[in-house]
């Protein structure tokens, strides 16, 4: 799982702040009334350089406990090297970390959680992963919030045919099977809304989105190419369009290009 999500700390930290804007408030204003009185103990999954430890727990009352899991200790070290956010009342909290697979989290892995946060993180799952993950949520009782899940839609302006077959290429590579992984994708947040459900727990959602243009114009070219990277690995016939790159990139640097990057933000909690 480690090599699917391995990811720098450069882009990372470039899609931030686009990330805390797309992030639903509505969803995260809720939490307060579903968690318990007292101190808070919040597991973040696929936690990386902590920006949901950094969206979230001024939103939330204190005090809390941050318990950051991922694979990749150095970007764990960098969350907690990094200045810490204050909960809602202004008080620092505390941070601890976990390095190990998300493939073989369980219920004692989430222990004592108040809450469990995930960001941009189903997409890259696998369905027995999805299930381990509901499972252990279900367990604990934890109110759980996955933000940032793709949908697979994408508008870009000024609109071109070849969209369509780039689009599809791209969520036909999300699917992809890695080492024998076959990767939720696109499917990734309704499958786990359904597993809450089938569970007797009840979710809300909110579509969120990235709306990227020319006041980003570094994360939006750094978005389109990996966008097209991962369209022309899965389908190589569409290299035959080299014009298609050129052109928008040409419309980038003219401060003409413009993308929405859809995601589903799902909210599960005990019935």
């Amino acid at each position: 799982m480690s090599e699917v999500l391995d990811v720098s700390s450069d882009w990372l930290e470039l899609r931030e702040a686009e990330d805390a804007r797309a992030r639903s408030r509505l969803l995260a204003a809720s939490l307060p009334a579903l968690l318990p009185a007292g101190p808070l103990t919040v597991h973040d999954l696929g936690s990386g350089t902590g920006s949901m430890m950094r969206w979230l727990a001024p939103l939330l009352p204190g005090p809390q406990t941050w318990m950051l899991h991922d694979w990749n200790a150095r970007l764990t070290a960098h969350a907690a090297r990094g200045a810490r956010p204050r909960d809602r009342d202004g008080r620092p909290i505390a941070i601890r970390s976990r390095v190990g697979e998300l493939s073989r989290l369980g219920a004692d892995d989430l222990a004592g959680a108040s809450l469990v946060t995930a960001s941009a993180l189903l997409d890259v799952l696998t369905a027995p992963e999805a299930h381990a993950i509901v499972d252990a949520c279900v367990a604990v009782g934890a109110p759980t919030l996955l933000s940032l899940s793709v949908t697979g839609d994408v508008e870009l302006r000024p609109w071109d045919g070849r969209d369509i077959r780039f689009a599809r290429a791209f969520n036909a590579h999300q699917r992809r099977k890695v080492q024998g992984r076959q990767l939720l994708g696109r499917f990734g947040a309704p499958i786990v809304e359904g597993l809450f459900t089938q569970a007797g727990w009840r979710t809300r959602r909110a579509l969120t989105m990235w709306r990227l243009d020319r006041h980003q114009p570094q994360l939006l070219g750094e978005w389109l190419d990996g966008w097209i990277d991962a369209a022309e690995e899965q389908a190589p016939e569409l290299r035959s369009e080299p014009d298609y790159r050129r052109m928008r990139r040409a419309q980038l640097a003219r401060g003409e290009l413009s993308a929405v990057v859809y995601h589903l933000d799902v909210l599960g909690w005990p019935g």
